[in-house]
């Protein structure tokens, strides 16, 4: 079993798209998957945003992220959103940890698989 680090800093769809499809694949084969999202990244998880995004032949996002909540997924934003980008630890969807940059690469430095869109 490896960890997948995925970093996601961007709310668009070539951002979410990936980072969800290559995330929950991994936590289906068995992998320890974190994806950290840092303040760019972050909008994508507020409440209602995964729903809204869509794109013609991708899968559907709430799917995706119901997967890889239930292989056992971390989905961390980076603090620093709060601020940049104004948004509520009760605003993002259930499940999401805030933690800093310092300590997610604390939580990956093990990782052997990392990506980043």
């Amino acid at each position: 079993m490896a960890t997948v680090a995925i970093t996601v800093n961007g709310a668009e769809a070539g951002n979410i798209f990936p980072a969800f499809i290559l995330g929950s694949s991994a936590a289906a084969c068995g992998d320890d998957v974190v994806l950290f999202f840092t303040p760019g990244g972050a909008p994508a998880l507020v409440k209602g945003q995964l729903e809204k995004m869509k794109a013609k032949g991708m899968p559907d996002l709430m799917e995706l992220y119901e997967g890889l909540c239930v292989l056992g997924g971390r989905l961390i934003v980076c603090e620093l959103a709060l601020t940049a980008k104004d948004i509520k630890k009760e605003d993002f969807v259930e499940g999401v940890e805030l933690m800093g940059a310092t300590s997610f690469l604390g939580e990956i430095s093990g990782a052997q698989i990392t990506f980043s869109f």
